[in-house]
């Protein structure tokens, strides 16, 4: 006869007990999470330790632990801890941007975080003058504290765009010049595309390269379009154009120690007139002996000239020299172009008897 194996019943007080201990264990846990997390935001919101503003520098490539302890040595929070753990819950992990940061006084870590994830970093200008050439555009980024990274090798004459730039401190040289240099493109593309028909020239280099000689030949901004207009109708006659400023080009390319900053120097390294050797030089941009524009550009134009060569002013002028004034007399004939260049030679010599007599 089979034995029966006994079947103990479960015992419901047992289990109950379990269940009671399990959901109070789940309980204190929670409880302590809601505490934990309570005490965490008030913490991340609370008002900072630094009772001033202060400026700090988040370097490139920094992690966001690095970044905490930096704050936390700047006094500027409280627990480099809590920073990292506010990056991850506040900012969902978002990269914190590099830059320089100025950090207002009483800033909660929450605040501190939002800024660095925005890259709401402080904005410097670097301005680069019209008509400033290659050279000095690398010159500039050379020196300029402001910038960082290894320099870039210098692009052609011409290709970026002279103006002032909003960066950031740490911002690298290369990442500057790629910048102006797609300024330069945008730029050039609507200019060309609203050029007028008086513009002699064939393609967007060209008329790059009749800008640069405006820029260089004036710096009285209504007079730019009159100087377009000369060269245009020299170039239609045909006629050299017989322009100093690619004199001065082609001397400092072939003789960089006669210049800076693309003027003619003395050997003290003071601004200088042309002399009569260098007008008989041939450099292969000294318009005085080529015929047509030079192969490049002599600097880098700014907006302003190249919609004032893209749309040059109606006028038969062929002439201009310099009329005492900071500006220009415009002439289209050889006889009141040699006026012109008398009534210049008096001022030039008044001038300098007054400079002597000093």
């Amino acid at each position: 006869m089979a034995r029966r194996s006994a079947v103990r019943p479960v015992d419901s007080r047992r289990s109950w007990g379990l269940l009671s201990i399990l959901g109070a264990l789940l309980f204190v846990a929670a409880a302590a999470l809601g505490v934990g997390a309570f005490a965490f935001n008030a913490e991340a919101n609370r008002e900072g330790p630094s009772s001033e503003r202060t400026e700090i520098v988040v370097a490139r490539g920094a992690s966001v632990t690095g970044i905490g302890q930096q704050l936390m040595r700047e006094g500027l929070v409280r627990d480099a801890r809590v920073f990292r753990l506010a990056h991850l819950v506040y900012a969902r992990d978002k990269d914190l941007q590099a830059g320089e940061y100025q950090i207002p006084a009483r800033a909660s870590v929450r605040q501190i975080i939002a800024m660095l994830a925005e890259g709401d970093a402080l904005e410097h200008s670097i301005t680069f003058p019209e008509g400033i050439t290659i050279a000095g555009v690398m010159r500039i980024l050379q020196e300029s504290e402001l910038l960082s990274g290894e320099m870039p090798a210098p692009p052609p004459e011409g290709s970026v765009l002279p103006e002032t730039y909003n960066i950031q401190r740490g911002m690298t040289r290369a990442a500057l010049l790629q910048e102006m240099r797609e300024a330069h493109d945008e730029a050039l593309a609507e200019i060309w595309a609203a050029r007028s028909d008086a513009a002699p020239v064939r393609t967007p280099e060209e008329l790059v390269i009749l800008a640069s000689i405006v820029e260089r030949e004036t710096g009285v901004a209504h007079e730019r379009p009159l100087v377009a207009a000369v060269i245009v109708n020299r170039l239609k006659r045909p006629m050299r154009l017989e322009m100093d400023s690619t004199i001065i080009y082609g001397v400092c390319k072939q003789y960089p120690g006669r210049c800076r900053d693309g003027r003619l120097v003395d050997a003290r390294g003071q601004p200088r007139t042309i002399r009569q050797s260098e007008i008989a030089l041939d450099t292969g941009y000294n318009t005085y002996r080529i015929d047509g524009l030079p192969p490049t550009a002599i600097a880098n134009p700014g907006r302003a000239a190249l919609e004032a060569t893209a749309n040059p002013a109606e006028s038969n002028a062929i002439f201009f020299v310099a009329d005492g004034s900071g500006g220009h007399a415009f002439t289209a004939t050889i006889a009141e172009h040699n006026a012109a260049v008398a009534r210049w030679r008096v001022i030039e010599r008044e001038r300098l008897a007054a400079e002597r007599g000093n």
